[in-house]
């Protein structure tokens, strides 16, 4: 089974906008295009919805039942209950949050271990923690080729280490970590887990249930949603962590951890998300409840997006100035391709958005992992970044422009 491509680009409004056309989209690792199922739900939220959910007058009534969709929906998807899904104004800020629940939870002398291959937003609250006693212990990846091996972390976990915490893939090596394995090690000496999936899930939403983790982490807004972070915390690990949310909702898991009021119209808009997978699912006959609509479209999106980045990877091997950050082959990692090069990523970006090229240059926040690797932050990388709605064109494309640019 293939993606029919059609179809994809037809539930994105992007690709027929008069502005963006003959540009070719490569900086989706920053945030995608978003589904016209989202932008639809968005709208009518706010010109039939907007005003303060669950009251007993229709527009509110209706409004409450559509935020309470998308959480049904999404928590579905992800293989978790309901209530064990929350929406928070960002990634990074959710993030902050629950470092501030473990600051309560752990006693000075426990140990948290993170890695140098995270986005900061995954890493800098939990290292912050030191300062409160916590031991901050770092699994580091490898100088060459950024690979986070797992027998390196058995030797940091004892009976110390609470929480193990790192990335799904990287936002700028690429490769996928195996979640499952990591995880029933750290469980196995008795740790929790935090993965930040931020730069995996728009390469197909994870059966979060399935994998394991205690805490798992992304950003609608790369998942073809609006400006949200979604963030699953199991029940066992919710309930035990001390509230930050009001006291009075305190006895609800998805309020625990979500101290500002959300933001009423994207949560509501969260469902559109739902709806996409719904109808790629339908359009390419894969069936089954929602985790298996889920998954089967996780792999559609997966296969397709291995058989572009494979000629990218292939072309670029072994040119001169160019380091591929990363695996070579496909297979095992994300289509997101960060390039040291000789001068500064920023300035490739620039001279490659002249042949309509749309992707960037810096650090990513990933300043750790590339110091690590021995690359200057302040020189940074070219990041190139594709999902599963890019066309064989565009990558021929790209490969054009590199030619001329590299």
């Amino acid at each position: 089974m293939t993606l029919d491509m059609n179809f994809v680009r037809a539930q994105f409004p992007a690709f027929a906008e008069p502005s963006l056309q003959g540009q070719a989209f490569f900086e989706n690792a920053g945030g995608s295009y978003t589904s016209g199922f989202v932008i639809d739900r968005l709208e009518r939220f706010y010109r039939a919805r907007k005003v303060q959910p669950y009251g007993p007058y229709e527009a509110s009534r209706l409004g409450g039942e559509e935020m309470d969709e998308a959480r049904t929906r999404m928590a579905a998807i992800l293989g978790v209950e309901r209530d064990e899904l929350s929406f928070g104004p960002s990634t990074t800020a959710n993030t902050y949050v629950l470092a501030q629940a473990f600051r309560r939870f752990m006693k000075p002398g426990e140990a948290i271990v993170v890695t140098n291959q995270d986005h900061e937003a995954n890493t800098g609250p939990w290292r912050r923690l030191a300062e409160e006693g916590i031991e901050i212990r770092e699994w580091k990846i490898d100088p060459e080729s950024g690979h986070l091996d797992p027998d390196d972390l058995e030797p940091l976990l004892d009976e110390k280490v609470r929480l193990v915490c790192f990335p799904h893939c990287s936002n700028v090596v690429g490769e996928v970590n195996p979640v499952t394995g990591i995880t029933a090690m750290a469980h196995a000496a008795g740790a929790f887990v935090c993965v930040d999936g931020v730069s995996y899930a728009p390469h197909g939403f994870p059966d979060v249930g399935e994998l394991g983790p205690d805490i798992y982490l992304f950003s609608a807004y790369k998942t073809f949603g609006p400006h949200q972070g979604v963030m699953v915390i199991r029940r066992g690990l919710g309930e035990a962590l001390p509230n930050q949310g009001h006291y009075f909702n305190a006895d609800t898991l998805y309020k625990r951890f979500t101290p500002a009021g959300p933001d009423h119209a994207q949560v509501a808009a969260c469902a559109g998300m739902a709806d996409y997978v719904d109808a790629l699912a339908a359009h390419h006959g894969i069936s089954g409840d929602a985790a298996a609509k889920g998954a089967g479209v996780h792999d559609l999106m997966r296969d397709h997006e291995s058989a572009l980045l494979q000629p990218l990877l292939d072309m670029l091997r072994g040119r001169n100035g160019v380091r591929v950050l990363g695996p070579e082959k496909a297979e095992g990692r994300a289509p997101t391709v960060a390039l040291a090069l000789q001068g500064p990523g920023a300035e490739a970006a620039e001279k490659l958005a002249a042949h309509g090229i749309m992707c960037g240059g810096g650090d990513f926040y990933a300043n750790r992992a590339l110091e690590a690797m021995g690359i200057d932050p302040q020189k940074g990388v070219l990041r190139i970044s594709f999902t599963h709605y890019t066309t064989e064109a565009e990558m021929q494309q790209l490969m054009d422009a590199l030619d001329q640019v590299l």
